[in-house]
């Protein structure tokens, strides 16, 4: 749909967790998210948007809620042949293969962004980002102390603390500091694979929605099959947010809010013992949409 100069795209950001791994659909070969334009024939936003992930990927999708709009006027003119108004969703699935035409595959969320997971301590990619962008923080003197103060905020350096919504915010200056390679820039060294026009920083916004609001609506269980048991709850939670979570704060967390009961069923877990299936208690998401409810991000 043209906007006088500038068009309408929609762009879907679908999550799975598979394997404790964060996972988005892709569809180019992974280089681009699935999109298209908003076309007159499309009854609403979010209808345009299920027509262009059934054509391209033949996923099917269940919840589905409006990201964010961009709209920049000096970003991706050239590659996408004018200003454009790209129209962005967040949609929690679970993983099943895509048949579509538009050469669809899951990738990892951490392939993008491999700074961005903490579960197995601090990653090196950021020992290589923090001296990177100490030659940027460094290239204006004027401009110095602002800069550090932006990095060591960001990417909990110097002490700093990490914080794991942050990630639009990470992504955004590595855009700046000309470390990401669809600003334009040749960098030097790891930092994520870059996706086509701005769809990486839409992934980026889409991480840090789902990691903010599984701290204060259940939403994780779009993602778990109908019975889990509650280690398989947690490295959900944790591959989501990247980090890891103390057991028995969790477990106890989990219980004091009353999210869920045992299916009377068990499963094998690590080691061999059996351990208790649950579900989802339903009649909490209706009690809790109103209100909200968090799933505890307790770290080790």
């Amino acid at each position: 749909m043209t906007l006088g100069l500038a068009h309408a795209e929609l762009i879907a950001v679908l999550t799975a967790v598979t394997d404790s791994e964060p996972r988005v659909m892709t569809v180019r070969g992974g280089d681009a998210l699935p999109s298209g334009p908003f076309e007159l024939g499309h009854r609403t936003l979010q209808s345009g948007l299920r027509e262009w992930v059934r054509e391209q990927t033949a996923h099917p999708i269940g919840y589905l809620e409006q990201l964010y709009t961009f709209a920049d006027r000096d970003r991706n003119n050239e590659i996408l042949g004018g200003r454009t108004i790209s129209i962005s969703y967040l949609g929690l699935v679970r993983e099943q293969a895509a048949p579509g035409g538009g050469r669809p595959g899951w990738h990892g969320w951490y392939e993008y962004f491999p700074w961005e997971d903490h579960r197995e301590g601090r990653p090196a990619a950021l020992d290589r980002i923090a001296g990177q962008l100490q030659s940027w923080v460094d290239g204006e003197p004027a401009k110095r102390a602002q800069r550090q103060r932006r990095a060591d905020f960001a990417f909990g350096l110097n002490e700093a603390a990490w914080d794991e919504d942050l990630v639009l915010q990470r992504y955004e200056l590595l855009y700046e500091a000309c470390l990401v390679s669809e600003a334009g820039c040749s960098p030097s060294g790891n930092f994520g694979r870059p996706m086509f026009a701005d769809h990486r920083r839409i992934l980026a916004t889409g991480m840090a929605r789902l990691r903010a609001k599984i701290k204060y609506r259940p939403v994780v269980f779009e993602l778990m099959p109908e019975s889990f048991t509650l280690l398989q709850l947690q490295r959900t939670v944790e591959a989501l947010a990247g980090l890891t979570l103390h057991k028995q704060n969790f477990r106890r967390l989990i219980e004091q809010q009353d999210l869920v009961e045992e299916t009377g069923g068990t499963e094998s877990e690590t080691g061999g013992r059996p351990a208790k299936l649950f579900r989802f208690r339903h009649t909490v998401l209706e009690e809790r949409e109103l209100a909200g409810t968090k799933l505890p991000l307790s770290r080790n």
